[in-house]
């Protein structure tokens, strides 16, 4: 399978909000007002495009010197498993090589943990820290 990836630069909502869906993480789509605004916000966007169809996305944060956060790393149920993901994260790693810090946050499952350990990431508890967080939704 052949895919185009590119920088993501105008924000369509009718190809974005069916992604979200399409990997169940609808906090997202019920405001979509906010995720516009993260995505006007973002510091890097790329897409993945298969025949022209979106197929998957990266979009990072942070200030690109000292920290970067791979706040979603999202592809279409179909199309996972056949490298897309991957090389949406080597792009933004590319990109970004010289950053101090590299950070994401997802879903505590195998198959998540080995693909992030596969292109060299470590978890917190490796490096006898912790990550917090604190959600401010109403």
């Amino acid at each position: 399978m052949e895919y185009n990836i590119t920088e993501y630069m105008d924000y369509n909502e009718q190809e974005i909000l069916p992604l979200y869906e399409s990997v169940g993480w609808v906090s997202y789509t019920k405001r979509p007002k906010m995720l516009q605004e993260a995505y006007l916000h973002s510091l890097k966007i790329y897409a993945a495009y298969v025949e022209n169809k979106l197929a998957g996305i990266i979009r990072v944060v942070g200030d690109g010197s000292s920290v970067v956060f791979v706040q979603d790393l999202l592809v279409y149920p179909e199309y996972q498993r056949q490298g897309i993901g991957t090389a949406l994260l080597k792009r933004i790693m590319e990109d970004y090589r010289g950053v101090y810090q590299l950070h994401l946050l997802t879903e505590n499952t195998e198959k998540t943990i080995a693909f992030y350990k596969s292109l060299g990431f470590i978890m917190d508890t490796d490096i006898d820290c912790r990550a917090f967080s604190k959600y401010c939704v109403d």
